[in-house]
């Protein structure tokens, strides 16, 4: 097999299974670090001999086995280090652990244990996207505005904390479901808003991303039918999916304000609707219930209606007063500008120029280019787009950003 088919092929497996994977292995041990070195030395196994011998015909339970043994083999190390009782039980439980292939998924498992009371409350859904989903800490750093070192240090201290404090994996007791709920949706949905800016598939790292968020949307769902915020979330997210296809017009990125709504799917959007609507009858609104209404209040383009903007600013500020998040309050400014114009917008941004969680935000830099071109500030304008353009990851959206700084440029 060429390399690139290995590659491909490892690659995929990762997709698939890296959560699966870590789970199982984690499950035994309780230490995740150690299961995240002992499958990403079985990943480089596969890299090393599949382009010769060829990818296996299960390549999860491959990487199962080489991951097993490779934490087998650092039980042993550990018991020349240190006392033989300590690990000695350990290290016959997988030695005995059963090679069929078999791989249960634990995710849901690993999920709770991440929200575990020793773990802090600040790292439990990062925690959970690095050990679940596989994401590396300067892309988890960037979903939660902290710098890529502090993230780092933040997730090997937790990863630490569940194996010295033996965290069960295990689903707990649902009546403390709902003191831990809130990390699972935080993790839930950061996956899915890493898989939803790779619009085009095009980072094997963030593809299907979205697809296996909307996924765990289901499966809460499904555990928890009362719980409001579960249908909020899901629906949030089905909303955002269903326009997927819109968002790009030969290869361009378009904007939510410009997309044609008749490219968006209209089956998903009515499951949102009906879960919204579902969530809307517990009368407890929450951040993703509000979050999934301003993208019902947009959907109903779909209906040749034009969007409540009056509406969309009240959801933002009640979302902003839930939350106290910066970015509720940048979008609470942006629904403010259409209603009074931009310069309120603007001055309504004039508190956030002092937050350091903004500074690498493209969107903030954005929505304040669009706002500083609609008072004329041309110039200031100009800035504010080179910093968004800066940020930008998505080749897509870059050079959006930039046709549109080109035509505030002094060229122009």
């Amino acid at each position: 097999m060429p390399q690139t088919g290995a590659t491909q092929a490892a690659e995929a497996a990762a997709r698939r299974s890296y959560g699966k994977l870590v789970a199982f292995l984690a499950a035994r041990t309780r230490d995740v670090a150690a299961a995240e070195d002992a499958l990403s030395e079985a990943f480089a196994a596969a890299l090393a001999q599949w382009p010769a011998s060829g990818a296996p015909d299960n390549p999860e339970a491959w990487l199962l086995t080489v991951a097993r043994r490779k934490q087998v083999d650092a039980v042993r190390t550990r018991l020349r280090e240190e006392s033989y009782a300590q690990h000695a039980l350990l290290l016959e439980e997988l030695a005995e652990a059963p090679d069929d292939g078999g791989i249960p998924d634990d995710r849901l498992r690993l999920l709770f244990a991440c929200t575990h009371p020793a773990i802090d409350e600040a790292v439990r859904a990062p925690l959970m996207l690095q050990s679940v989903l596989g994401f590396d800490a300067a892309t988890i750093a960037s979903a939660f505005l902290v710098a890529p070192a502090t993230m780092g240090q933040r997730l090997v201290r937790a990863k630490a904390r569940i194996r010295q404090a033996g965290v069960p994996f295990e689903v707990p007791p649902r009546a403390l479901w709902a003191e831990r709920l809130d990390a699972v949706f935080a993790a839930i949905y950061a996956a899915y808003a890493e898989g939803w800016t790779d619009a085009a598939g095009a980072d094997p790292a963030r593809r299907n991303l979205a697809e296996e968020a909307i996924w765990l949307g289901r499966l809460l769902v499904a555990l928890l039918p009362e719980e409001p915020e579960a249908s909020g979330l899901l629906a949030l997210m089905l909303h955002s999916h269903a326009r997927r296809d819109a968002r790009r017009e030969g290869g361009e990125y378009v904007p939510l304000p410009w997309q044609d709504p008749r490219r968006w799917d209209a089956t998903m959007i009515d499951e949102a609707e009906t879960l919204l609507w579902r969530a809307g009858q517990r009368a407890a609104p929450g951040r993703y219930q509000l979050e999934a209404a301003v993208q019902s209040a947009h959907a109903v383009r779909q209906r040749g209606e034009s969007p409540d903007a009056r509406a969309i600013l009240q959801l933002y500020e009640a979302l902003w007063q839930l939350t106290g998040s910066p970015v509720a309050a940048l979008n609470r400014a942006v629904a403010l500008a259409e209603v009074e114009g931009a310069a309120a917008g603007l001055r309504a941004l004039a508190p956030l120029e002092q937050e350091q969680r903004l500074n690498e935000y493209q969107p903030y830099w954005a929505a304040r280019a669009h706002l500083l071109v609609a008072c004329g500030w041309r110039a200031e304008a100009a800035e504010a787009y080179q910093r968004a353009i800066g940020l930008e990851r998505d080749p897509a959206v870059r050079a959006f950003l930039q046709r549109q700084a080109a035509r505030v440029s002094p060229a122009a």
